[in-house]
C-alpha cells in the first residue's frame, strides 16, 4: 500500500531509497517485513506508521509485561495512542486540504464523483427494496397458504341465525331410538 501513495507527501523518498539492513533506532521498533527508515526524512505517512508501531510495541513490550507499576504502563500506552491519534488527524487534515484544492481546481471532477456516489447509493437502495419486496411476497404467500388451510369451503358456516347450532349438531353422533 505504501507504494501506491509514493510521491504524495513532500520530501518522500522514492521506493528503494531506504537503506536495507540498517538496525532501527531507539524510537523505531523493528517489525518483520518493515523497512527501516532514515533519520531526518520522515513524512506524514512515516510518522503515522512509526506511531502505530510504537503503540503496538508498547502493548507487547516486555518492559510493560514485566512492569509492576500499572499507572506507569497506562501512562506510556496513553501517550503512544495520543501521538498516533494526533498524527492521524494531521494525515486526515492533509487529505482534506488536497480534496479542497481538487474541488477548487477541478469542480467537474468532484461533481462526477458525487454523481457516481449517488448512482451507487441508488443501486444499493434499489437492491435493498427488491430484497424486501421478495420477502414481502414470500410472507404474503405463507399467510395465504395458512389462511387457506384453516378455511376450507366446507368449513364455512351456512348463513342464518342458527348456523352455529346446525353446524354443532351435525358433528354430534345420532341419538339412539327409543323402543315404543
Amino acid at each position: 500500500m505504501a507504494s501506491s501513495i509514493n510521491g504524495i507527501f513532500p520530501g518522500q523518498q522514492p521506493p528503494g531509497a531506504h537503506p536495507v539492513g540498517v538496525p532501527p533506532g531507539p524510537a523505531q521498533p523493528s517489525f518483520p517485513g518493515t523497512v527501516p527508515r532514515v533519520q531526518g526524512s520522515n513524512t506524514l505517512v512515516d510518522e503515522l506508521e512509526a506511531s502505530f508501531e510504537a503503540c503496538f510495541s508498547s502493548l507487547v513490550s516486555q518492559d510493560y509485561v514485566n512492569g509492576t507499576d500499572q499507572e506507569e504502563i497506562r501512562t506510556g500506552v496513553d501517550q503512544c495512542i495520543q501521538k498516533f491519534l494526533d498524527v492521524a488527524r494531521q494525515t486526515e487534515c492533509f487529505f482534506l486540504q488536497k480534496r479542497l484544492q481538487l474541488s477548487v481546481q477541478k469542480p467537474e471532477q468532484v461533481l462526477k464523483e458525487d454523481v457516481s456516489d449517488l448512482r451507487n447509493e441508488l443501486q444499493r437502495k434499489e437492491l435493498l427494496v427488491q430484497k424486501h419486496l421478495a420477502k414481502l411476497h414470500h410472507w404474503q404467500q405463507v399467510l395465504e397458504d395458512v389462511s387457506g388451510q384453516h378455511r376450507k369451503p366446507t368449513d364455512l358456516p351456512p348463513p342464518g341465525p342458527l348456523a352455529f347450532l346446525e353446524q354443532a349438531s351435525a358433528s354430534l353422533p345420532p341419538a339412539p331410538l327409543k323402543p315404543s
